[in-house]
């Protein structure tokens, strides 16, 4: 902790402590608060009590909305608070098993009774209302419900029987919000590993992400094999996030930087912590897939424990493990190895599925704790150690260059390692390849004898007959805490006080592969370094309402943050990056053998090192309803970064209820990504498919000297303007429809570059500074701002409740349509490269049409009795693939998908019950890809929804 922050802490604590020490203890230890609420609906006033009060409320509804509550003045606990509001009412306060306050109709409460209940009754208890949720996302004054909201806002309850079945918290989201869309990373580096996820057509650190209200870290994983559309994002991993912990997710779909920060262009992503004292809960899943493949296993379990009076500590876990899959064909190339006889070819030489989790652990700690009647203390902490494992690409024992044969020339032969040297012994022969079996040549069978000249020649076909698939994973580490007071001061200020810091780790390892310049000494297994991110934060903030001030009071929030981030690059090991002594020139004999563990060479001591920065920002958020049916908010935020200066942001935006059906909203922001610690010092090395098959290439930071002579410049801050207008409908009571328009500018995008072709200059620039190996190096990539987009959707969500033949339904109708165009690309003005653009035109169309513009859902949920149905139906749109990510004209135009997931609960009693449910019952899959003997992949990798195909899975929960 450096001394600034240390600093700061202790400024905070000199503010805040003499408010706390002089605060009188109540000696119930119940919490106070000051509530201002005036007479108007039900749905109104739990919302504003539930806001100033800075909790969560339950209630119903529809029937809130029909009844109008007087007002209340004064300071009382909550409880009291809603006591004194619903006298006199339909509706009553009730303690529900989940642990949290519920406003429940009087006519449902629990009735005991000796005699039989009568028909009325039963039909009442069969109606029991759906619970509004409310969030403080969208503006830091006050609560809001999802329609309330002046911004488009999802509030999902992970209840949801759609969360079931899904092993990740991300894998949940993809199913319940439409404009998020995560694909399946196969052979893709890292990005199998930490999956980017992309909210409105954007880039997965596009998106802010926060834990009870905090910032949440960044991975220490970037992205550089992303599909075209995260290429070189570095963006948070939710799938660390334990679905067991939370109680509901909160995504704010609108731009959100002036109020949040760094990162909010596309929304924001609030998750919120359980804190449910004396309730517990442990469930156990088990599915695979209808191939026989990628069983998972999982259990979760958390429970709430009281703390004193009114606090409560929350512990939760969850442990996974998961098999991979398998949906490839055999590559053309390995087959035609096979029919000119090689018998030592794997079936499918390459696999493309689902990498395997061989562990997940998470484990989160939520604490809260009232110092007196005024003040409390919290604290959360998050942990997750996982483990995944997957494949790269095959390696041909007759074509892969600098490993099998020599790069190519008039003609390619046999690379083959002169143990002794060049003209100190026996003379190695020279083996031409062609299309015939190489291990049938006599020549290459006295090599390989045990004779003298085979124990002096020596060739990796020896070792790897029918060529080899590197296998490739890494250990995510990933961890946060926070702590904090908050409370009120005695001039009726709301305060928040913080502190926290988040870790993300990945230690990559590699095997079944070989440093090829060590030749017959290099090892099979390699540890090539990692990454990791260190992030803390501090800040504090200040809400006040003015009561009396318009028609509702007008509430100010305001504040200070402080941030560091450090992002270091580790070293592997020797063997993982060593220039051997058959690489190309190393002896002064061109044993042409490539440099480093194949596949994914590692992080040199000279390319590794750690780079930081800090910021600070002021902000101010302020509320004024300016009528009763007119809300109006603002944001401003200024924030200084050490590394590239200030930015200043601003954000409006407005709720007018036209009439009691129809209510419209809007809002202009104007937002900022800052480029990543990461991203502006990060050096990479990676195999790709490139025009003439696999090929090394580099990524380099913005400042290293060949990025510079290829055109790179200092990285800046991304700027967009954001607006959006939407309309909402609320038909009676059982019934809501909101329709969003938005629209994102977007300048100066963060992206790496295409892969640009290095000529023999450029190489000898490569290796006077350290890259002995970049003879092997075909193209170099870094970091650029070089383009613009815009991006324009329309969001479309149906909620309808309605009972039909005895049972209650609740329809959820979800349309996205999308749309991104790249408005500017920055041509290099570089006398070597003329006309030359960092974006190739399959690039571009990655960026613009691999995500389809039309994703839609429509979910069923059935209640009767102790069963629960639910069904949903996804529309994929069609979308556009560059094959490989090579740019070599293997492009896929890929049609429309539908697909059906399903689930059925019953409960046994109130604690035991059981969920049966299948994803994608139809088992459809998308087109077949029309490139797939090229390198395997029988379905187009980037594919929305995936390729699995069904999958079958029973949960079984008991809750206390």
């Amino acid at each position: 902790m450096n001394c600034r922050f240390c600093s700061l802490l202790l400024v905070v604590v000199g503010l805040i402590w003499p408010a706390v020490s002089s605060g009188k203890e109540d000696p119930s230890g119940a919490t106070y608060h000051d509530f201002s609420v005036r007479t108007q609906t039900a749905d109104k006033s739990l919302i504003e009590v539930a806001g100033q009060a800075r909790t969560t409320l339950l209630f119903p509804f529809e029937l809130a909305q029909q009844v109008v509550l007087p007002g209340i003045e004064g300071r009382f606990t909550l409880e009291q608070a809603l006591t004194r509001l619903l006298q006199d009412s339909p509706l009553t306060l009730n303690r529900g098993n989940n642990g949290y306050l519920t406003i429940v109709p009087r006519q449902v409460e629990v009735v005991v009774a000796e005699e039989p209940l009568p028909e009325s009754t039963k039909e009442q208890e069969s109606e029991l209302p759906v619970f509004e949720r409310i969030s403080v996302l969208g503006n830091r004054a006050s609560a809001r419900g999802a329609y309330d909201s002046a911004v488009p806002l999802d509030i999902i309850a992970v209840d949801s029987p759609f969360f079931a079945g899904s092993p990740t918290m991300l894998d949940a989201l993809t199913k319940t919000v439409p404009s998020l869309n995560v694909n399946a990373q196969t052979t893709n580096d890292a990005a199998m590993l930490v999956r980017p996820a992309n909210l409105r057509g954007l880039a997965s650190d596009h998106t802010l992400t926060l834990i009870n209200g905090k910032r949440r870290h960044r991975s220490a994983v970037i992205t550089f094999l992303g599909g075209g559309l995260s290429d070189g994002a570095q963006g948070p991993d939710i799938s660390v996030l334990p679905v067991s912990a939370i109680e509901q997710a909160e995504v704010l779909r609108d731009g959100a930087a002036a109020q949040y920060g760094s990162d909010a262009i596309a929304g924001v992503m609030n998750f919120k912590l359980k804190s449910t004292p004396g309730k517990g809960s442990i469930s156990v899943s088990r599915g695979e897939f209808s191939a026989g493949d990628g069983e998972h296993f999982a259990v979760q379990l958390s429970q709430g424990i009281a703390v004193a009076e009114e606090g409560n500590l929350q512990l939760s876990g969850e442990y996974q493990q998961q098999q991979p899959t398998n949906r490839s064909v055999q590559r053309g190339d390995a087959q035609s190895l096979t029919d000119a006889g090689n018998l030592f070819v794997n079936t499918p030489a390459q696999v493309w599925g689902s990498a395997a989790m061989d562990e997940d652990i998470k484990l989160a700690v939520n604490l809260s704790l009232p110092l007196n009647a005024r003040h409390q203390f919290y604290a959360f902490a998050l942990g997750t150690r996982r483990e995944m494992e997957g494949e790269f690409y095959y390696r041909n024992p007759q074509r892969r260059q600098g490993v099998f044969v020599s790069a190519p020339t008039s003609a390619q032969n046999l690379l083959i390692a002169d143990l002794d040297g060049v003209g100190h012994g026996l003379e190695c022969p020279v083996i031409a390849v062609t299309e015939q079996n190489v291990l049938n040549n006599e020549a290459f069978l006295q090599i390989a004898a045990d004779t003298p000249l085979g124990q002096n020649c020596f060739a990796f076909n020896e070792w790897f007959p029918g060529g080899f698939t590197p296998r490739f994973g890494g250990t995510v580490k990933d961890a946060t805490f926070y702590l904090g007071n908050r409370g009120e001061l005695v001039n009726d200020w709301q305060y928040d006080v913080s502190a926290g810091v988040g870790y993300s780790s990945i230690r990559y390892y590699i095997h079944n592969t070989i440093n090829p310049s060590l030749g017959p000494l290099s090892p099979t297994e390699f540890n090539p370094g990692g990454a990791s991110q260190l992030e803390r934060n501090a800040s504090v903030g200040l809400i006040k309402s003015f009561p009396g001030v318009g028609f509702e009071p007008v509430t100010l929030a305001m504040g200070l943050e402080w941030r560091s981030e450090r992002y270091r690059q580790i070293a592997g090991d020797e063997a993982s990056y060593e220039v051997g002594p058959y690489a190309q020139n190393v002896t002064g004999a061109a044993s042409g053998f490539s440099v480093g563990a194949n596949g994914f060479p590692g992080y040199r001591p000279e390319t590794s090192g750690a780079w930081q920065r800090e910021t600070r920002a002021v902000y101010v958020d302020v509320t004024i309803p300016v009528s009763p049916s007119w809300l109006t908010t603002a944001a401003f935020r200024a924030e200084n970064f050490s590394d590239f200066g200030s930015h200043v942001d601003g954000k409006l935006s407005a709720r007018w209820q036209a009439t009691e059906l129809l209510a419209y909203r809007a809002s202009v922001s104007s937002g900022f990504k800052a480029p990543t610690v990461g991203q502006s010092n990060i050096i990479n090395i990676s195999t790709k498919f490139g025009l003439s098959g696999l090929e090394d290439q580099v990524t380099l930071p913005p400042s290293n000297a060949v990025a510079r002579q290829l055109g790179a410049t200092p990285l800046t801050p991304e700027e967009s303007v954001n607006v959006s207008v939407g309309i909402m409908a609320d038909f009676a009571t059982d019934a809501q429809l909101s329709v969003d328009f938005y629209q994102i500018y977007l300048a100066d995008r963060i992206s790496t570059t295409s892969a640009i072709p290095l000529d023999e200059p450029t190489i000898a620039l490569l290796i006077e500074q350290g890259f002995g190996e970049a003879e092997t190096y075909r193209s170099a990539k870094f970091f650029t701002n070089d383009f613009d987009t815009r991006t324009r959707g329309l969001d479309v969500v149906l909620n309808w409740r309605f009972a039909l033949f005895g049972w209650q339904h609740e329809l959820l109708a979800m349309l996205n349509w999308t749309d991104t165009q790249v408005t500017r690309v920055s041509a290099q003005e570089i006398a070597q490269r003329p006309d030359a653009v960092n974006l190739t035109a399959q690039r571009i169309r990655m960026l613009e049409d691999n995500l389809p513009s039309y994703r839609a859902s429509i979910g069923l949920t059935q209640r009767a009795g102790e069963h629960q149905l639910a069904w949903q139906l996804n529309y994929y749109g069609a979308f556009y693939e560059d094959h490989l990510d090579a740019a070599a004209g293997f492009n896929i135009e890929s049609g429309q998908r539908v697909t059906v997931d399903v689930r059925w609960l019953y409960n046994f009693t109130e604690q035991w019950k059981v969920t049966l449910g299948v994803n994608n019952l139809l088992n459809t899959q998308p087109d077949l890809n029309p490139y797939r003997y090229l390198a395997g992949a029988k379905y187009p990798p980037t594919s929305p929804g995936g390729f699995d195909g069904r999958y079958v899975f029973a949960t079984m929960n008991v809750s206390w």
